[in-house]
């Protein structure tokens, strides 16, 4: 898994994008009181606009990530729960890291729910710093930023 690639989803890939996203996320529905806004979106959409990058064979990981003027949006990571302990996550948070750089941008930016708590002791591992903690609509979030060098 180590050396598995990390390539830009196709058409034929947004099943296997809904079903990760699904399988990640599905566990926080009862903690959160309703469903992640990654199981919300558009997976074609996202894909069709070379937003979803994703990696094994079944696919067992994606981000999604969204080019903006001063930094590379972070909107989603997931893995799915058959692959975790497997360094994927790790894997993914590296490639995102090196498609901020390749687009020039000086830093990466991500929110997680405030009650999903493991990925506050887990980004600031990953060198993302705490910024703000806001309601988006009906979502408690933690906002994190991470500075390139």
């Amino acid at each position: 898994m180590a050396d598995e690639e990390i390539r830009p989803a196709g058409a034929a890939d947004v099943p296997a994008v809904a079903e990760v996203i699904d399988a990640a996320f599905r566990p926080y529905i009862e903690r959160i009181g309703q469903v992640p806004q990654p199981m919300r979106e558009d997976h074609a959409a996202n894909v069709a606009a070379g937003r979803v990058f994703v990696t094994g064979d079944p696919v067992l990981g994606l981000v999604v990530v969204e080019a903006r003027e001063d930094h590379l949006f972070l909107d989603t990571i997931a893995v799915h729960p058959t692959a975790h302990g497997r360094g994927v996550g790790r894997r993914l948070l590296r490639f995102v890291d090196a498609r901020a750089r390749a687009l020039g941008l000086p830093e990466v930016r991500l929110c997680t729910n405030a009650l999903m708590w493991e990925n506050q002791r887990l980004y600031p591992k990953f060198g993302y710093e705490p910024v703000e903690r806001r309601a988006d609509g009906p979502y408690d979030r933690i906002h994190y930023r991470k500075r390139l060098l």
